[in-house]
């Protein structure tokens, strides 16, 4: 048994922040429900996931705080750039993310959003816990090493 490789995508946008500042417990794909200019926008790489998260209004998942800019070439029918969003889950992984988020101290975290082979645009959601700050220089620490391990090897 191999390691699963990772799918490439034309268009994928990643919240590299989240990784630092929560341990991800399970992550899902989701749909999400988009206007045609938003779609446009996306499609252009013009969004941004630096301060998005996830929030249940009943028994339904939104993304709020997703910033997609307006598109340019449209016209009066355009889009706000942070309305709330909503995610499209099966029932069973809505019911069991609904579970763990009342739970204390996990939330749901929007990781990356890209656009698949069949032209749709998805959102990977992480159901997360945040890291302490000694975990956060840890990741550092890490990542400060593996910086260092891929210098020496160029150097070789």
């Amino acid at each position: 048994m191999g390691k699963k490789k990772k799918k490439e995508y034309a268009i994928e946008i990643v919240n590299k922040r989240a990784t630092f500042e929560f341990h991800f417990i399970e992550t899902f794909e989701a749909g999400i429900m988009l206007t045609g200019t938003e779609v446009k926008s996306v499609r252009r790489s013009q969004v941004s996931l630096k301060d998005a998260y996830c929030i249940f209004q009943g028994e339904e998942l939104y993304v709020r705080n997703l910033y997609i800019k307006e598109y340019e070439f449209a016209t009066h029918y355009n889009h706000e750039p942070r309305r709330m969003r909503k995610l499209l889950l099966k029932r069973g992984e809505l019911k069991k993310l609904h579970r763990r988020v009342k739970e204390r101290g996990f939330t749901i975290v929007p990781y990356r959003m890209y656009v698949n082979e069949r032209g749709l645009v998805k959102l990977e959601i992480a159901l997360a816990q945040g890291k302490k700050v000694y975990d956060k220089r840890e990741s550092l620490r890490e990542k400060d090493q593996k910086r260092d391990l891929e210098r020496m090897k160029k150097w070789q």
